[in-house]
């Protein structure tokens, strides 16, 4: 089992994507209704460029929690988004940008969600110091 510990920020202007070295098209959906008070956990199929996996992410409240990934067959990515996601797929550009001794994910959200962009870095603890100044402004 891992242990993710994360911070996700809203980001309103893209000064970042001078600094972006890298992005990838990904395309996601959950095979679980997260907004039903039972739910434990969030179930999503998820086709990273020419990759697929399957995540299971405890929900709790706080910077940490626990994550199980495991690769799939692109092929079942590909299927099971298409004839098992509860919801609609998601859709974004994940870039890659490098700022002190992090690597930030930014998130470009596309379709429904377009306009939306989020920042999330993993850190080692939840009182690790983390630069955002040169992301958002």
């Amino acid at each position: 089992m891992a242990r993710e510990i994360e911070r996700k920020f809203l980001v309103k202007n893209d000064d970042w994507k001078a600094l972006s070295y890298k992005q990838t098209h990904f395309a996601q959906g959950y095979l679980n209704d997260i907004s039903e008070a039972s739910a434990k956990s969030s179930v999503r199929v998820r086709i990273e460029g020419e990759k697929a996996n399957m995540n299971i992410k405890s929900l709790e409240i706080g910077l940490s929690r626990d994550e199980y990934e495991y690769e799939i067959p692109l092929e079942d990515g590909h299927k099971i988004l298409k004839t098992l996601a509860a919801g609609p797929v998601i859709e974004k550009i994940r870039y890659l940008v490098k700022v002190g001794q992090h690597t930030w994910e930014i998130d470009e959200f596309l379709g429904a969600n377009l306009g939306l962009v989020v920042a999330e870095v993993e850190m080692e603890s939840e009182d690790e110091e983390i630069e955002i100044t040169k992301l958002v402004r």
